[in-house]
């Protein structure tokens, strides 16, 4: 037993004594060491799953910020068609999505030239072709139709009631001063009636129309805005009295390209025809006859049979039919239809402040 015991200790003091029998593995393990090594594996665990997350994040942001300033390229490129003409860059990457639009779109450089022209915007940016002054165009009329006007996006019917609001305070004190002066001013306006047009004046001297035309539709129009300044407060506050004054006042905004073309003579000759027919017949109180003259001149009354438009070898006969002063000028653009809507709104004032003596001239 006491040569066991001794030898028991040997082996125990070898142990202790040699380094690589001490290292060597055991078959069990302590529970220390256990829980040890399982706290080491979920914080490397912890520690990956953090990295990656905050790749995930990095990665979100940088998104972020690139459909940010592609937002705000976008913004600034829609934000104002009547100031700042968008980029040919811009306008390019818009268009390339719908080549169909490029390719319906298929109009003359006069046309274009016209267009931009009417829009206050430049006939040609430096280094741009037809194709993409066309495209360019094209940009701003669709802008247009979607409400991106140089209001930031706002309706024009909406803007004109703001208007109305933020004018009346101010137009308030202005009529306390001058009410007596206004009165006597008025009434004289109300009794006479200005020179009537000539009719024969479109075959004989086209260009003394347009001064004739220009007054005519002017007086018209401040008598409008003066007629809106002479309802009762009471009116005004209404809902419908504000919607009337803005009418008013979005007419008057839409008949300045108008004025602008009677001031530059620049009025295509059948237009000048048919907007001398509708203020004559304004003036001699014959407005069924105006009316007339006005569905003429916006939807006009051409025939288009079937086929009669398609140029081959041999002309049609039908095609002779159809002439330049039948072309139903409010589908040329968004600026013409707004200006001659505004002619339509000038008639229905004037029927209403100056009744026809027959009551058959009334318009529908």
């Amino acid at each position: 037993m006491d040569a066991l015991k001794a030898e028991i200790a040997v082996k125990r003091k070898a142990l202790r004594e040699d380094p690589v029998l001490a290292q060597r593995p055991t078959k069990y393990m302590r529970r220390g060491d256990i829980e040890r090594l399982k706290e080491e594996r979920e914080r490397k665990e912890r520690e990956e799953k953090d990295a990656k997350e905050r790749e995930e994040r990095e990665k979100k942001g940088r998104e972020h910020e690139e459909r940010r300033r592609n937002a705000a390229v976008t913004k600034a490129s829609s934000s104002g068609p009547s100031s700042v003409s968008p980029s040919p860059d811009i306008i390019r990457s818009s268009a390339s999505p719908v080549p169909e639009s490029s390719a319906t779109f298929n109009i003359s450089n006069e046309e274009t030239v016209r267009r931009l022209r009417a829009k206050g915007q430049p006939i040609r940016l430096f280094g741009e072709s037809d194709k993409d002054r066309r495209l360019r165009l094209r940009a701003l009329e669709l802008i247009e139709e979607k409400g991106h006007d140089r209001y930031g996006g706002q309706n024009d019917f909406k803007k004109a009631l703001e208007d109305v609001e933020n004018v009346e305070r101010q137009l308030k004190d202005k009529r306390a001063q001058e009410e007596g002066k206004d009165k006597g001013k008025k009434k004289e306006g109300s009794a006479d009636m200005p020179e009537i047009l000539d009719l024969e004046l479109v075959k004989t001297d086209p260009d003394r129309l347009y001064p004739i035309i220009y007054y005519a539709l002017k007086r018209t129009l401040k008598e409008w805005e003066g007629w809106m300044d002479e309802r009762p407060e009471n009116v005004k506050r209404t809902a419908q009295g504000k919607l009337a004054a803005a009418t008013q006042r979005q007419s008057a905004e839409y008949l300045k390209p108008l004025f602008k073309l009677l001031r530059s003579r620049n009025l295509p000759p059948d237009m000048l025809a048919r907007v001398a027919e509708i203020v004559h017949h304004m003036q001699k109180r014959q407005y069924q006859k105006a009316n007339d003259s006005y569905l003429r001149l916006s939807i006009g009354n051409a025939p288009w049979p079937i086929g009669v438009t398609m140029v081959g070898i041999h002309e049609r006969s039908a095609r002779e039919k159809i002439s330049a002063d039948q072309v139903a000028h409010v589908l040329n653009d968004e600026v013409s239809r707004k200006y001659i809507q505004s002619l339509k709104r000038l008639l229905t004032f004037s029927q209403t402040k100056y009744p026809p003596g027959d009551v058959t001239q009334l318009m529908g």
